[in-house]
């Protein structure tokens, strides 16, 4: 999953700002300098306190190859909770609907998908089969 930060030349070096994430900015000294730093600032935008109920935006894909963007890509643990956040607050269900779909014991685990998860292959295909339109190439881009 590959977020786009647009980059802006300033005297002293580069800030860059997330076209997707309002708020995910940061700078550098040069441009290798200001590519790590948006490498940082996502890792830290990303990352999910226990108690959010925030829905993260998915990558634009239409601002593929514009003029002074940069790709960045998410930590594919991390980019797996969103694209799956995202899908279930679409079809309008909880995580308590999902944990009983999955078929999990607790909606603890659902929880943990939601973090930072390496699922199995097996949670991966059912997920598709309750989210068949679920993109997940998004995780490999």
């Amino acid at each position: 999953m590959n977020y786009h930060f647009k980059l802006h030349k300033e005297t002293t070096g580069y800030w860059a700002e997330c076209c997707e994430l309002e708020g995910c900015n940061t700078e550098g000294d040069s441009l290798e300098d200001v590519q790590k730093a948006c490498e940082e600032a996502l890792d830290v935008y990303l990352y999910e306190p226990d108690n959010s109920e925030r829905n993260i935006s998915l990558p634009d894909e239409t601002l593929d190859g514009k003029k002074d963007i940069i790709k960045i890509a998410a930590d594919p643990q991390r980019a797996f909770a969103i694209l799956l956040r995202n899908y279930r607050l679409n079809a309008h269900m909880t995580q308590k609907q999902v944990s009983e779909m999955l078929g999990m014991k607790n909606i603890y685990s659902y929880q943990r998908l939601e973090k930072k998860s390496n699922p199995s292959l097996s949670i991966i295909n059912k997920i598709h089969t309750i989210f068949p339109e679920i993109k997940l190439e998004y995780l490999f881009s």
